[in-house]
């Protein structure tokens, strides 16, 4: 540890790694909203956040465990449903009247294809104005369809392992080989829920 007159302790949440001090004074001095994505194994959370002297806002939130109330049966935490939870953020933005946001991944490496991307995308479909490079993800992971093709050789050459590895899927009766198609019926519901309230 350093020592003598002229040591400065690092700030706590960096010594936590939890903050990049630099990179958070950049996005502030923008002044744009900040859309903050964090995730888990499990599930994915978006929020779009302001900053303040007294602290940070949170505007609005999506977590992807919201999708159930729009039929959604696959586990929250893959590609598909982090498309979703962004389409749903950026919808519940514009609804505040909250039509751009500079993205925020925090201490999260960037990986192209990955699923901050993948939610970053939803929101841009909803119409939601984020900068962003060509990182997204494609069309067919969007869709899941590495996801069902993965699944339907895997019945085939395996279907001990199939059931195992599926297992989620199959206990809410969802068909992991139909997941591209149930993708795009609960992405309908969330687009016309948000045209029913505006």
């Amino acid at each position: 540890m350093g020592k003598g007159p002229r040591y400065r302790v690092t700030l706590k949440r960096r010594r936590q790694n939890k903050t990049d001090y630099r990179k958070r004074k950049t996005m502030i001095t923008s002044k744009n909203s900040r859309f903050t994505i964090r995730g888990s194994l499990k599930n994915m959370t978006a929020q779009v956040i302001d900053a303040f002297f007294i602290g940070d806002q949170t505007l609005t939130t999506a977590h992807s465990r919201e999708l159930a109330a729009y039929g959604w049966k696959a586990p929250c935490g893959n590609i598909p449903a982090a498309y979703l939870t962004g389409l749903l953020l950026g919808f519940k933005a514009q609804t505040l009247n909250i039509h751009k946001a500079i993205p925020d991944i925090g201490l999260r490496r960037p990986s192209r294809g990955s699923r901050v991307f993948a939610v970053i995308k939803g929101a841009r479909d909803s119409g939601l104005a984020i900068p962003c490079g060509d990182v997204m993800p494609d069309e067919s992971r969007i869709r899941g369809e590495h996801i069902s093709s993965h699944a339907r050789q895997l019945a085939e050459a395996e279907p001990e392992r199939y059931q195992r590895r599926f297992s989620k899927y199959l206990s809410k009766n969802l068909n992991p080989e139909q997941l591209p198609t149930h993708l795009n019926e609960v992405k309908s519901k969330i687009v016309q829920a948000f045209k029913q309230d505006g």
